[in-house]
């Protein structure tokens, strides 16, 4: 009598496989290449979303170099260099009920009259 053996192959590269029987990728190349690919979509979001936080950080640092104090400007200028109002990394609630908004350590307040002050 014959046993005979099923013929497992690669999840990534469908190369016949030797060795353990649970083994399900020919070496670590095809291991991470398959790992990378389920998450490809999930790290592509998260690769935008934090490329727009930076952005809009870089912005906000470019405004406050060199000085220690808070700067108003128009909300328009702001945007106008690219930067997107909807994304910030946290926000606080001053006592007087104020919230501003930051990006990473720099942070804004938007006024009623299209205002910003950063």
């Amino acid at each position: 009598m014959e046993i005979k053996m099923e013929q497992r192959s690669c999840q990534s590269c469908n190369k016949p496989l030797r060795g353990r029987s649970d083994k399900k990728f020919c070496d670590d190349y095809c291991r991470n290449n398959f790992n990378n690919q389920l998450r490809s979509s999930e790290n592509n979001l998260i690769r935008n979303i934090n490329h727009v936080l930076m952005k809009n950080r870089r912005i906000l640092a470019n405004y406050l170099s060199g000085e220690s104090g808070a700067k108003k400007m128009k909300r328009e200028l702001l945007s106008s260099e690219g930067f997107l109002f909807g994304y910030h990394t946290h926000q606080r609630q001053s006592r007087r009920g104020n919230v501003y908004r930051f990006c990473y350590e720099y942070g804004y307040l938007e006024k009623g009259d299209g205002v910003v002050i950063v």
